[in-house]
């Protein structure tokens, strides 16, 4: 797997580029009244009213493209969703484009962004219809940071998106070391039962039963600068172990890699913006299968911590892998750990597939992720470390319970697993989807990135640089 090939590009500036004009409905009759009288009269005769998703090309006096108008939608449609203008940008007929006067600041740079992000075809099985419509960057928009940030979301959908035909632990591997030699970090992998030699006994245990050897990746950039460690959870694919899934829970579990996806993805942008830190990616790779030597329910597991973790499911296993790399980050003392995975059910059912929600105890870590997720159209909503609910993760026989009993506040009694094997550094934890379920504006259905652009924004008043 590569990072992203061809990287998404805004057009070379032309002097031929069409006139890209935008307008809402409270706006449209301004914007034609600007027009020529023949090209206006020719967009009422279309229908056009700034809705969103509308789009009329205006021909000039040759027949050609003289310029293009494109619905925003009103102030309600605006609320309710985002990268509005990609919408009506997918309709474009094949040509070079620019906008007009019209927006400006963050709304122009979103315009921007939501086009290249609407150009993303996911193509490696089958040829798909590329985008039409190239776009010239305005003056005024960062134009090689939004194609950073478009590349580092491909690659987090290209590597969700692909089959655990093809992505198991090996895959992942070689996607992060391409990454790693892109940007020249560094990067070492501990594989299969070498990972019971290097104290990694929850990470072994669950993906040995699977033909492909589990393993944690282990990269690093940067020589100075703050030190920030993503911990991405990489279940390449999830059967549930022996207490299997039914058939309808398991047709998603490619994308229980989501959370590494998703790390990869943010650490391509970090890399290539040449942000000034040091950064470690910590993903531990792994299948969970059926297996003789497949780990039990009622199992006790010593973790590298050395705390011990019931088995009271085995389909809860994507909080045993992240323990074990989490030890492994806190050790380290980095200024912060945030870990990704697509971890729980509960998640979903509290704030549905488009949130991402967040757990953190640090009230100014949050205002940070909450300013950002608003400034770069990234939803993300907090959720509480509820200290009352430690009570229920804790089985008596073992230190910990990896699966509560009772259904309640499941995506909080995982977060709160999790920071149990934290203690050094500042902690916080994302439990996202991961996918698209039907195709949005500047989204199409399936692998999606969720908390990276919100978390690169943040970045420098999270680690102060």
């Amino acid at each position: 797997m590569l990072i992203p090939a061809p990287n998404p590009r805004f057009a070379p500036s032309s002097p031929d580029s069409i006139a890209l004009i935008t307008c809402t409905p409270d706006t449209v009759d301004a914007a034609l009244g600007a027009l020529p009288k023949s090209q206006a009269s020719w967009a009422r005769a279309q229908g056009f009213q700034g809705g969103v998703a509308d789009c009329v090309v205006l021909p000039n006096a040759e027949g050609g493209l003289a310029a293009a108008l494109i619905g925003l939608g009103d102030a309600k449609a605006q609320k309710r969703d985002r990268f509005l203008a990609a919408a009506a940008m997918r309709k474009l007929p094949s040509g070079v484009y620019q906008f007009a006067d019209g927006l400006a600041g963050a709304a122009l740079e979103e315009a921007c962004l939501g086009w290249l992000l609407e150009t993303y075809r996911f193509d490696r099985y089958a040829a798909q219809k590329p985008m039409a419509a190239q776009l010239v960057a305005p003056d005024g928009v960062d134009a090689e940071r939004l194609e950073i940030i478009a590349a580092g979301e491909f690659l987090t959908r290209d590597l969700i998106n692909t089959p655990a035909s093809d992505m198991g632990p090996d895959n992942l591997e070689a996607a992060a070391r391409g990454l790693a030699n892109t940007h020249q970090a560094k990067i070492d992998v501990t594989t299969g039962d070498a990972l019971l030699a290097a104290n990694f006994p929850m990470i072994h245990a669950v993906g040995r039963a699977a033909d492909r050897a589990p393993r944690l990746i282990d990269m690093r950039w940067g020589k100075a600068g703050p030190k920030l460690t993503l911990v991405g959870k990489g279940v390449c694919f999830d059967t549930g172990g022996l207490n299997i899934k039914p058939g309808a829970s398991m047709g998603l579990m490619k994308k229980d890699m989501g959370g590494a996806a998703a790390v990869l993805g943010l650490a391509h942008m970090i890399m290539a913006l040449g942000l000034p830190m040091q950064l470690r990616v910590l993903i531990p790779a792994v299948e969970n299968s059926i297996g003789g030597n497949a780990f039990r329910p009622q199992d006790i597991l010593t973790s590298r911590k050395g705390l011990t973790v019931e088995i009271n499911n085995t389909d809860a296993e994507g909080r045993l892998v992240l323990a074990d790399a989490l030890a492994l980050a806190d050790e380290d003392a980095p200024d912060q750990i945030i870990s990704m995975a697509t971890l729980t059910g509960a998640a979903r059912v509290a704030v549905g597939p488009d949130i991402a929600p967040f757990f953190t105890d640090d009230d100014g870590m949050a205002n940070h992720i909450a300013a950002a997720s608003r400034a770069v159209a990234d939803p993300v909503w907090r959720m509480p470390f509820h200290d009352p609910y430690e009570a229920m993760i804790e089985p008596g026989v073992a230190d910990l319970d990896n699966a509560p009993k009772g259904g309640f506040a499941g995506a909080t009694t995982a977060a709160l697993f999790l920071r149990r094997f934290v203690d050094t550094a500042p902690y916080t934890h994302f439990d996202i989807y991961g996918w698209q379920p039907t195709a949005a504006p500047a989204r199409a259905k399936g692998g999606v990135g969720q908390g990276t652009r919100a978390l690169l924004h943040a970045l420098p008043d999270i680690l102060g640089f």
